[in-house]
């Protein structure tokens, strides 16, 4: 990259350089035409500088969304193989030692969570890939969002602490029309990340409130917050808050963009607030969610 950009202002430099020097040339051989020169490699020149920040724009645009993909590709495969190797270290150590019912309960249970993580992030690649087609409609049906809620609070409490740590607020038996699998989709990333981004053990609020004719969707957690200059940036695709180098949590960058682009699909809005005193809140909010 530094190279590209070395070249380019050497590049931009030289045609101003020429620029110059031949408007000068033209000036000194026809002086009466001073002021169209003038006025003409002005205008000439103004284009070329606009065009040439432009082209920069452009050019780093690019660089940034193929660190991206290179960060997103690092960042996948570090979380297919970890559950694979901890599925095929339960499984061989199962096969090798002579373990008790209960030790295997333990183990396959276990492995169980890894498949579970692999089957979530397979699903997260699928819904992107289909969210990319413009063209593509997602299939709605009637279902009972409280009971996904109930179920996907579940399963992720399994996987998070001993103890309670998501606690849900439910208003009962709540229909919606949309895409059952998307909605899913939705829910289980914005719960996982809460957790993910919580100290350990901390408590994560989920809610599901009826608001007149709305339904309001929220995850409260209590990490260390989302600074306001990333607030908006965290549904791009491929985005992570903070530094590569730095970043300890682990993430493939296309959970909130999937959230976003799933509830455009069903006109619905999301909104980013900070928690008191640390940690975010993400509303969900479905608007005449009963028609």
């Amino acid at each position: 990259m530094r190279k590209a950009l070395f070249l380019f202002y050497f590049l931009v430099f030289y045609a101003i350089t020429q620029l110059l020097w031949w408007g000068f040339i033209l000036v000194k051989f026809e002086p009466d035409r001073k002021g169209m020169i003038i006025g003409e490699g002005l205008i000439f020149l103004l284009i070329f500088i606009w065009g040439a920040l432009k082209l920069k724009k452009h050019v780093k645009r690019e660089h940034e969304i193929s660190q991206q993909q290179q960060n997103f590709l690092l960042a996948i495969t570090h979380e297919l193989k970890s559950p694979l190797a901890s599925v095929k270290l339960y499984i061989q150590t199962i096969l090798k030692r002579d373990l008790d019912r209960e030790q295997q309960k333990v183990f396959l249970g276990n492995s169980l969570k890894d498949i579970e993580r692999l089957d979530d992030l397979v699903e997260n690649i699928l819904l992107t890939t289909k969210l990319e087609n413009r063209a593509y409609q997602l299939p709605k049906e009637a279902f009972n969002v409280t009971e996904l809620v109930e179920q996907i609070v579940d399963r992720l409490q399994k996987n998070a602490c001993k103890s309670q740590v998501i606690k849900p607020e439910l208003d009962g038996d709540i229909e919606l029309k949309a895409d059952k699998f998307a909605i899913s989709n939705v829910i289980t990333n914005l719960i996982e990340n809460a957790v993910k981004y919580s100290p350990p053990c901390a408590t994560v609020y989920v809610k599901l409130k009826k608001q007149g004719n709305n339904l309001l969707f929220s995850v409260t957690d209590h990490g260390e917050g989302i600074p306001d200059d990333e607030k908006k940036l965290i549904f791009n695709k491929f985005y992570r808050v903070g530094s590569e180098a730095t970043r300890k949590t682990k993430g493939t960058g296309l959970g909130l963009y999937i959230v976003k682009t799933v509830l455009q699909k069903h006109n619905a809005t999301i909104k980013v607030k900070d928690n008191t005193p640390t940690g975010s809140i993400f509303e969900v909010i479905f608007e005449n969610y009963a028609n």
